[in-house]
């Protein structure tokens, strides 16, 4: 029988250049994900209220939808209490309410600032390029008044929750140990995190426990999910999650501004991923008394409790393949 030829290696050079024509093609794919969302924000769909007098409000709401054709989701209310509690509700991000003097823009920056100061100058538009009376519904945090803590301040809890799921895949073994790594890591975040956020750099307001229970589970989510495709795809898993929880999932979020305000169905898609359901949920804890999460709290526990079967199930694999082995071929001769 003859002997089978050795595979022939690239050589160096053939192979840094793989490496480059790969990585250029994933900067290429990279590239217009982040940065055409980012290019292309403008209302679509965009819940918003027109409240007055009903010949007066079904005036103005066709107006709107005349003015930017589905630009708008609109819903007509009685009066100005009612919109005010919509938007508390999160069921809108602004209301055009009529009254005896015109027309008064009621918004919650809280809710998303971009999304306010688009209103703002759409409302201008309307009432012929003169500044319209703006009332802040639910106001920004006063130490974060542009609402740039809040993103940039989301956006290491991802990172950092992705890395931790990395380490317990590599460094921690057993199935139990790293179920328990995993949810302590989930509380030590919620409870670390929303103290640093809330009470040192006064980016967040709300109620402690209730922001700390939604980075928790935010964490939770994102950690337990990449460890868990981990335990049962190896490597290839932790590239497949990094893709999609943080890479994709970062870029359709619409933390920084509003899932509306991407091209759909890109921002509805980024809803269903951790980032894009974490922030809405850590939003609606800081600034509504937890109103408009509830959705996102079901999409987090459901990435979380899979991760963790995915870790379970991948542990008992390993575990019951060990377990068959041959005693002799794991005990060292002592001959």
């Amino acid at each position: 029988m003859g002997q089978t030829p050795a595979r022939r290696r690239p050589s160096p050079a053939a192979l840094a250049l793989v490496i480059a024509v790969g990585v250029v093609a994933l900067q290429a794919l990279l590239v217009p994900l982040f940065s055409a969302p980012a290019a292309d924000l403008e209302p679509r769909d965009l819940p918003v209220v027109v409240a007055g007098p009903a010949p007066a409000a079904q005036g103005l709401a066709g107006q709107l939808e005349s003015a930017r054709p589905g630009a708008f989701e609109i819903t007509t209310l009685a009066d100005g209490a009612a919109a005010d509690e919509a938007l508390r509700d999160r069921d809108a991000y602004a209301a055009f309410v009529v009254g005896p003097e015109g027309v008064t823009l009621h918004t919650a920056p809280a809710a998303s600032p971009t999304v306010a100061t688009l209103l703002t100058q759409a409302s201008a538009q309307l009432n012929g390029g003169q500044p319209v009376r703006t009332v802040e519904v639910v106001p920004l945090d006063p130490d974060d008044p542009r609402g740039t803590g809040f993103a940039s301040g989301f956006l290491p809890l991802a990172i950092t929750s992705l890395l931790a799921g990395i380490a317990v895949y590599f460094l921690v073994r057993g199935r139990g140990p790293r179920l328990t790594g995993l949810l302590g890591y989930a509380v030590l975040a919620g409870l670390v995190s929303a103290a640093v956020l809330q009470f040192w750099l006064g980016v967040i307001p709300g109620t402690y426990l209730l922001n700390a229970a939604a980075i928790g589970l935010f964490t939770l989510a994102v950690a337990a999910s990449v460890s868990g495709l981990a335990a049962v795809l190896g490597e290839p898993g932790i590239g497949l999650g990094a893709l999609v929880v943080f890479l994709i999932g970062n870029a359709l979020s619409g933390v920084a501004a509003a899932p509306q305000l991407l091209p759909q169905p890109w921002g509805e898609i980024g809803q269903w991923l951790p980032i894009g359901a974490g922030g809405t949920l850590l939003r609606s804890t800081a600034y509504f008394d937890g109103a408009g999460g509830t959705t996102a709290v079901w999409i987090l526990a459901a990435y979380a409790l899979a991760g963790l079967v995915l870790v379970a199930l991948g542990r008992a694999r390993a575990g019951s393949h060990e377990a068959t082995t041959p005693a002799e071929e794991r005990v060292p001769s002592t001959v």
